[in-house]
């Protein structure tokens, strides 16, 4: 495995809307596990491919919950309920955080390393990853949505 390189704001990937997985192989399976590496380096809690300028539809997300490490590839929010504002902060985006309105909770379908479908209904903070790192996949940083914004001295 290997650390890739995240890409920050004004980088042009960060802003296209990302192209399908038509196959996954043993080169994504690899991009799967460097973005992991990565991301846990980092410090974050999710990241999308654009973020290490690939633009294809799989991020991997880790929220230290029951679920542990998510590999999302072409995910897809079929279904979302309630409203909350909450804090967000992003890897592209250093030290600066948003109040961003998002679903409360959020069901994803998804096809994961092996090609299965999966579906998973998620709330709280992996609902807010995800919703998240999905808009990565539409070319959409959450400065772009947040209500206000702040540098990390004032993250309180």
């Amino acid at each position: 495995m290997s650390l890739l390189d995240i890409k920050k704001a004004g980088a042009p990937v960060l802003k296209e809307i990302c192209t399908p997985v038509e196959r996954v192989d043993a080169r994504l399976r690899k991009l799967l596990d460097d973005m992991a590496e990565t991301m846990y380096s980092a410090d974050g809690v999710g990241l999308a491919a654009p973020q290490v300028g690939k633009s294809l539809r799989m991020v991997v997300i880790d929220v230290q919950d029951e679920h542990g490490l998510l590999e999302l590839i072409n995910p897809v929010i079929t279904a979302r309920e309630g409203s909350v504002i909450d804090s967000e902060g992003c890897l592209s985006v250093p030290k600066v955080f948003g109040d961003v309105e998002r679903a409360q909770c959020v069901t994803v379908e998804y096809i994961d390393r092996r090609s299965r479908r999966r579906s998973l209904t998620a709330e709280g903070l992996l609902a807010r990853c995800i919703q998240h790192e999905c808009d990565h996949l539409d070319g959409k940083l959450f400065i772009d949505i947040a209500v206000r914004l702040r540098k990390e001295e004032d993250k309180e």
